[in-house]
């Protein structure tokens, strides 16, 4: 009666920590609750990577790896959807499930998520205590402790499968690689305040992509020249930085925090120098799928191919964006506004510790609005709360091409882009979406 009443429990607890803690502005009603353990491991994921502090590009990697392993579990039961194997670079296809098992195909694939997510990340605790929460939960749903072990091993093999994939996209290679050289040329980027940190993955165009054929694909066109001249148009360019931060409006201010997505921001109070932590841009976006599943109803399945195809996007966008900013290795707004025109101006977010072409904002949220769209629609409204627990309001869209427009312009408002980082950076992000959603296929018609 002990163990059957602490199965309940914890299923019960699970249920309203999952409703209460992550959906406050969601109908509740409308959530297919068989996707609910998949929606609560994508989001017990992104607490950890806000908790392990990982930078944007290596975030997308910790996403994309488990979704997929989840996605390959599922297309194993489900006849109309196709394996990703032969479609993304280097996959094999995954093992197939024993039919004469009793195997349950949504905790088979949560728990192959899992087991993946738990490989990438360093809090292993963390995910070791929400496994053992995940099997009670099935346990109270009518898992047999047959189906249980059965269910477990099949989500195991899957997941080493994947695990040997992501082992040869070159990640590992690029943690031994030298840090990014710097030089005094004015037009270069150099570390900005208050940490002054190193360039983050300045290699990351050398890792694998799922879909894209090569990290500068869809190379854009080089950033504006480098020119102090008055009346240039990089000149120009800096300027409007400038003004818009000096004169950015309550909307505009809101905006800009809205999306900052930050992972680790340093919080300087004169001498006294504190970290905080939030979830990376990729992480907002993989949120946001979980939110528009859910108010679509969609079941486990439908899910599953939304947290893949969206992950994958973002990855691919980290990829071909990150080629850029290490070839064309443009300076920061702050950095020059600081040395040449105004050394007490301060953007209104912290600039983050990379080069400035093209916004990596810009890039990943367009190919995530055009992997979403392609799920669920244009014309999708939806109200994204993701930034609740941070501290920041709802905001609301009829679209994920609106979000993601607002998305890349909150970089001006922030001070953190030139116009042309913007601007280009979308183009590229829907080209790389639009290429991805043309050459997976992920349901048979």
């Amino acid at each position: 009666m002990k163990n059957i009443s602490c199965h309940i429990f914890a299923a019960i607890s699970f249920t309203i920590c999952f409703l209460s803690c992550s959906d406050k502005e969601v109908d509740h009603d409308r959530i297919n609750q068989d996707a609910l353990p998949l929606h609560q491991s994508m989001k017990n994921l992104s607490d950890i990577i806000v908790y392990d502090i990982f930078s944007p590009p290596v975030a997308s990697r910790v996403y994309a790896y488990p979704s997929i392993a989840s996605y390959e579990v599922m297309a194993a039961f489900r006849e109309e959807y196709r394996s990703l194997s032969g479609q993304v670079k280097d996959l094999n296809k995954p093992p197939m499930p024993d039919t004469t098992k009793s195997i349950s195909m949504s905790y088979a694939s949560v728990h192959a998520f899992n087991t993946v997510a738990k490989a990438l990340i360093f809090s292993e605790d963390k995910m070791d205590d929400f496994q053992l929460e995940l099997e009670e939960y099935y346990k109270t749903k009518g898992l047999t402790q047959t189906s249980i072990e059965q269910s477990q091993a099949y989500g195991e093999k899957v997941a080493q499968h994947i695990l040997g994939w992501s082992q040869s996209d070159k990640y590992g290679e690029t943690r031994s690689y030298p840090k990014f050289d710097l030089n005094e040329d004015p037009s270069r980027w150099k570390p900005t305040p208050p940490g002054y940190f190193d360039g983050i993955e300045p290699h990351w165009r050398e890792i694998r992509p799922f879909v894209i054929k090569s990290a500068d694909q869809f190379a854009p066109p080089p950033p504006t020249p480098y020119d102090m001249s008055e009346g240039s148009t990089f000149f120009k360019e800096l300027m409007e930085v400038y003004e818009v931060g000096k004169a950015a409006d309550q909307e505009q201010r809101e905006i800009a925090s809205f999306w900052d997505c930050n992972p680790f921001v340093m919080n300087v109070t004169g001498h006294v120098m504190h970290a905080s932590k939030k979830i990376t841009p990729g992480g907002h976006w993989m949120g946001i799928t979980g939110l528009v599943a859910k108010k679509d109803s969609a079941d486990f399945a439908k899910s599953s191919m939304s947290y893949a195809l969206t992950s994958i996007a973002l990855a691919d966008g980290f990829i071909s964006c990150w080629d850029e900013k290490y070839r064309s290795n443009l300076t920061r707004p702050e950095t020059v506004i600081n040395e040449t025109i105004d050394e007490d101006w301060l953007p209104l977010l912290q600039t983050p510790p990379f080069p400035e072409y093209t916004s990596g904002h810009s890039v990943i949220s367009r190919a995530a609005a055009v992997a979403l769209t392609s799920i669920y629609g244009d014309n999708f409204q939806f109200d994204d709360t993701v930034e609740i627990e941070y501290g920041l309001p709802m905001r609301s869209f009829d679209s994920f091409y609106e979000a993601s427009e607002e998305a890349a312009v909150s970089r001006l408002y922030g001070g953190i882009h030139y116009r042309p980082a913007i601007e280009y950076g979308v183009v590229q992000g829907e080209q790389v979406g639009k290429y991805i959603v043309s050459n997976l296929k992920l349901k048979r018609k």
